[in-house]
């Protein structure tokens, strides 16, 4: 497991990060910095653009809405992204922002908002999302920051490249890690789809189960919210054919 250091700020830029160079921040992080935590110049703050690894840093200046970080080190190289897409129909508000955060910690490396049935949610705010997606990013200790899709239909959502474990509470299904243990050969990368709090209609759990790279799972007995599913079937997938099951 690597080791993350958690008991400095960490904190997502865009710009290229090398030794010597300097990361102007934006408002609000400065504003994090100097006003929420109160740090002065010099001290340590470690920084990741999803691109060139995690370096420390240290507050070089600072300004009333400013500051700018000095790159000193890099503590961990760039590893390579994972390949896991997360599928879902939106939910409101406060429980999409749950559903979002939950879903980086798991390990999503895509987030795809999809329109069903009888999805509740008419409009999706991708901002919001992405801002989601960035604080937990930098909580979670990753490097990989997950993209953020638009809003699409179902059936433009699926794509026959990839392995698509679809949570169903209706699948004859007892044991869903026997299910996922059964395709565990399969090179395919995967996709996990949920649903909306309504449930899937007919016609979509029609389409779906005539796909062959369709995996149906039921998540236990009892019927899940949607965020709270969505954290149950990425587990799953992770322990039986994700990156968990690659642990020692």
């Amino acid at each position: 497991m690597p080791r993350y250091e958690f008991r400095m700020p960490r904190l997502f830029v865009d710009p290229p990060l090398t030794a010597g160079a300097d990361v102007t921040l934006d408002r609000s992080q400065a504003n994090y910095l100097l006003s929420v935590l109160r740090m002065r110049r010099g001290d340590a703050v470690l920084v990741f653009n999803g691109r060139e690894g995690e370096w420390r840093g240290s507050l070089s200046e600072t300004g009333k809405r400013a500051a700018v970080i000095r790159v000193e080190t890099c503590l961990r190289p760039q590893p390579r992204p994972g390949d896991l897409h997360f599928l879902f129909a939106p939910l409101k508000h406060a429980r999409l922002d749950y559903l979002v955060q939950k879903a980086v910690e798991m390990g999503a490396s895509h987030l795809q908002p999809v329109m069903t049935r009888h999805t509740q949610v008419a409009r999706v705010n991708l901002d919001r999302m992405r801002a989601n997606v960035i604080e937990a990013a930098e909580q979670c200790g990753i490097l990989h920051v997950p993209t953020v899709g638009t809003a699409i239909g179902l059936e433009a959502a699926l794509s026959a490249d990839r392995l698509l474990i679809f949570c169903d509470e209706s699948a004859e299904v007892t044991n869903p890690v026997d299910a996922l243990a059964a395709v565990r050969r399969r090179q395919s990368p995967i996709s996990v789809l949920i649903g909306p709090e309504g449930g899937f209609a007919d016609e979509e759990r029609l389409m779906l189960a005539k796909l062959p790279n369709v995996v149906p799972i039921a998540l236990g007995p009892r019927i899940l919210r949607a965020d709270t599913a969505a954290v149950s079937a990425l587990a799953l997938v992770q322990a039986v054919l994700g990156d968990w099951s690659d642990m020692k």
